[in-house]
């Protein structure tokens, strides 16, 4: 028994007659007759009864039609998953993230996907998190990380939350530190010099937004900059700035201190389009990126925890922070 000879039988079975089944499979007509006599001598039964107008199944051709279409469907499911790991070896993975995760998550993601699969592929888009859902429906990128969604969101995109993140003050770890204690106060942080992100960035809107709600006027010695600039002033005492935890992960020319509320978070989701079914390299990738943040989660301690994964969207945080 192979399985042309039961892809034979079976579409006999479906349309009761040998020529117009043979026209179907693309063979001749004697071709597909000697595959079904063949599979009937192996099975020692009759599988059809031949008449005139046509064939009918035998009492024995009724038992092995839903085994052999059992078959048939899991050879299918086997070939299937087998050319999607060959995928694996000649894929493309088309990566979104926003600037601030490309310096940290994305770093990792990326290194520890290209050290298991380096044929795939990588392609990397770093824009805002609604250019990026953008490019996300225009089907120019497989997946996104995000830290911004709305209810339009979540009709388009299947959105998976990964993390959510406090954003800490941090200063060179060359100088004494700015705080006493394991926390520090708004207040305290408006009367230190200070290095501002751009105004492209969502990040200075929520900031300045805390300091305005609690009639603060920060010291700004620098402003404008860029996320690696920013971390690169601050390492060298120029001022103090206000960023994500995650940033903070692996360098040791930094020292961060939790605000001692309001916090601010932000939640990190994962988008991909709802309506398309990812190939087996963007899948990995996926995986790739679950594990790297429940990894950088339980580095990060007290300032990172994972989101509640499968929610359609994300979770609610004291002040959630856009990109």
């Amino acid at each position: 028994m192979n399985l042309e000879q039961l892809r034979s039988f079976v579409e006999v079975a479906r349309v009761g007659n040998f020529t117009r089944a043979a026209e179907q499979l693309h063979l001749a007509q004697p071709s597909l007759s000697r595959q079904i006599a063949s599979l009937e001598h192996d099975l020692g039964a009759q599988l059809f009864a031949r008449t005139r107008g046509g064939s009918t199944l035998t009492t024995a051709g009724d038992s092995l039609l839903p085994l052999a279409k059992r078959m048939l469907a899991d050879a299918e499911s086997v070939r299937r998953e087998l050319a999607e790991l060959a995928g694996l070896e000649r894929g493309r993975v088309r990566l979104g993230a926003t600037p601030t995760l490309c310096i940290s998550l994305v770093a990792e993601v990326l290194s520890a996907f290209h050290a298991a699969h380096p044929a795939v592929e990588l392609h990397l888009s770093e824009h805002g998190s609604r250019r990026l859902l953008d490019e996300l429906a225009g089907g120019e990128l497989d997946l996104a990380l995000i830290t911004t969604s709305d209810a339009s969101t979540a009709e388009r995109f299947t959105v998976t939350p990964l993390l959510v993140e406090e954003l800490v003050v941090i200063s060179s770890a060359a100088a004494p530190a700015v705080a006493s204690g394991a926390t520090i106060t708004l207040t305290e942080v408006a009367a230190l010099p200070q290095i501002v992100f751009s105004e492209t960035y969502d990040l200075r809107s929520a900031t300045d937004a805390a300091f305005a709600d609690a009639a603060l006027s920060p010291e700004v010695v620098l402003e404008g900059a860029e996320m690696d600039a920013v971390l690169r002033f601050v390492e060298r005492g120029l001022g103090v700035a206000i960023v994500p935890a995650m940033v903070l992960i692996d360098r040791p020319g930094l020292r961060s201190v939790r605000l001692d509320g309001p916090t601010i978070t932000r939640t990190i989701s994962l988008a991909r389009p709802a309506d398309v079914a990812p190939p087996a390299a963007v899948r990995v990738m996926q995986r790739t990126i679950a594990a790297t943040a429940t990894e950088l989660a339980a580095r990060a301690g007290a300032t990172m925890r994972l989101a509640a994964a499968g929610a359609p969207g994300a979770p609610p945080a004291p002040a959630a922070v856009p990109a």
